[in-house]
């Protein structure tokens, strides 16, 4: 027997239309700007018609190469309540993979920075498929290029009439599966491969962000997505804001410190989103900041060190919360912190536990597996095997590509993370299979190495990875970042690490940067160290 309940469809024009009807006052800071829900909302329906207007067929992929700004929230509702494809473009590819990228989606059009011009127009000629260009303003002063494909966002947008009816009445029960949005992989292991998200499964990860206990995305919450819009619907923090109602901060272009710790005093910020790069640079200013109204401080993209977290806690007075996720997962699959069964443990007890990536969010399911065997391993929190999730906003294949090797009979989604699961479902990342080192028949994890050697008061940044060996294999080097003025030497750093890991995983060599490679989201490139090793 069915049950009786009416078949709304989940999109994002519902997103959209509460916002616009139950929080049209609330405010959107966006570099020199602040509008309100309403003028977004009205700006989405002047660019809905614009679209009709360039003749972008439904389906067809609208690409962005932009940063955090309202005209880039703008095409994160427009372009998907109109049926079309939302593609954001990673604006630190090389023109290769640009290329690639655009080429295999097949886009249509381009939406782009004006101060971001130089990096793809000179490829323009090279990706047939982009009938037009639309440039985003700022205050670059870039040349915008004398050519008809070329149109001004601005100009297109006020020349448009508002869509004057109901986003969501234009979609049908069958319609909450068409695709949304589309994000490629960085393509560390080949190619880059297309994501593809649908309007239901984007609303199911949307409301995934405001259930309480892990992100809990409010009202009154003034929220500041420092990771990109152009990367994995930016952890789906500006949905979930627009969905609950909170405050929006988009800090642009600038990854200064000081630009970001401004924003976040001045606005009073209370749920923020940053890579681990992110947040150590700012940490040496956070004394002087007033960040009382901070209630959760969020890190992804490749393992915390607890020493940081724990910086952040004692200045801030709230831990940078680990969380762990993939472009596969919408991203975002567990969130890190305490729960009641850890209130009475000892204190340096908890920092363990708040250095775990934590418990996965409703209606995810993880499981670890023999990398071997496949079989099933317990959740005892010592059994190591590779983590594999499924779930309604996990990809179940990937855009115009056989990847049937990452995808389990059942259809779990294979990570390439290794990892524990406790009693509790509480994962913890042992280490990238890519990443880990094998020395004399034995595992080593360059995520325990770099959390050791992190916890030097004078390490920035580290990075772990295998050097050939003739003997043993491999062998673990390590690639240093060090506090300005500082004298500590590699000696110092192995001395300080040895009760802290077993003897054989010392790094044969400790090598000091003035920094590190990062890749377009930036991550830590393990792949460019490995190279130099």
């Amino acid at each position: 027997m069915d049950g009786l309940m009416q078949p709304r469809p989940l999109t994002i024009a519902h997103i959209l239309e509460r916002a616009e009807r139950l929080y049209a006052h609330k405010q959107i800071v966006s570099g020199e700007e602040r509008v309100t829900y309403a003028e977004v909302a009205g700006q989405v329906r002047r660019l809905a018609t614009a679209l009709d207007a360039l003749d972008v067929p439904a389906g067809a992929r609208v690409a962005t190469f932009a940063t955090n700004t309202r005209r880039h929230l703008e095409l994160y509702l427009a372009v998907p309540v109109t049926k079309r494809v939302l593609h954001s473009l990673n604006i630190r590819l090389s023109a290769e993979h640009l290329e690639y990228i655009v080429n295999h989606a097949q886009d249509d059009v381009v939406f782009v920075d004006r101060a971001l011009l130089p990096r793809i127009w000179p490829s323009a000629p090279n990706m047939p498929s982009v009938r037009h260009w639309v440039v985003l303003p700022d205050d670059s002063g870039e040349t915008i290029p004398d050519d008809p494909r070329v149109l001004l966002y601005d100009d297109l947008v006020a020349a448009s009439d508002p869509f004057p009816g109901s986003f969501e009445d234009t979609f049908t029960l069958a319609d909450e599966n068409l695709a949304s949005g589309l994000c490629y992989t960085s393509g560390t292991t080949g190619p880059p491969k297309g994501v593809l998200y649908s309007h239901r499964s984007t609303v199911l990860h949307c409301l995934g962000t405001l259930a309480a206990g892990f992100i809990g995305l409010c009202e009154s919450d003034v929220v500041m997505p420092i990771v990109p819009m152009f990367h994995a619907n930016a952890w789906g923090l500006p949905y979930g804001a627009m969905m609950t109602g909170a405050a929006l901060v988009l800090p642009g272009p600038s990854n200064e410190p000081e630009h970001l710790l401004s924003l976040m005093e001045s606005e009073r910020v209370t749920v923020a989103g940053a890579v681990p790069t992110v947040w150590t640079s700012l940490a040496p200013g956070l004394r002087s900041r007033d960040l009382s109204a901070t209630r959760f401080l969020l890190g992804g993209g490749s393992a915390i060190a607890p020493a940081l977290s724990e910086t952040y806690r004692a200045t801030v007075g709230v831990p940078i919360t680990h969380s762990w996720g993939m472009t596969e997962i919408s991203p975002v699959g567990t969130i890190g912190g305490t729960r009641t069964q850890h209130d009475t443990l000892p204190e340096d007890e908890q920092v363990a536990v708040r250095a775990a990536q934590g418990q996965p969010l409703p209606l995810v399911n993880l499981r670890i597996a023999d990398v071997e065997t496949g079989a099933e391993l317990p959740r005892d929190g010592k059994a190591i095997g590779e983590l594999q999730v499924a779930g309604p906003w996990v990809a179940g294949g990937y855009f115009l590509v056989d990847a049937a090797d990452r995808f389990t009979e059942d259809g779990w989604l294979r990570t390439g993370d290794l990892a524990t699961i406790d009693a509790h479902g509480y994962v913890r990342l042992v280490d990238r299979m890519k990443d880990l080192i094998k020395s004399g028949g034995e595992w080593i994890s360059s995520v325990e190495l770099e959390s050791a050697i992190a916890s030097h008061t004078d390490v920035v940044e580290v990075a772990v990875v295998a050097r050939p060996d003739p003997r043993w294999v491999e062998r673990p080097v390590a690639y240093v970042v060090l506090r300005d003025g500082s004298a500590t030497t590699g000696e110092d750093l192995l001395r300080h690490i040895t009760p802290l890991v077993a003897k054989w995983w010392l790094p044969d060599e400790v090598f000091f940067r003035a920094a590190l490679p990062k890749t377009g989201t930036g991550k830590l490139s393990k792949s460019a160290l490995r190279e130099s090793a």
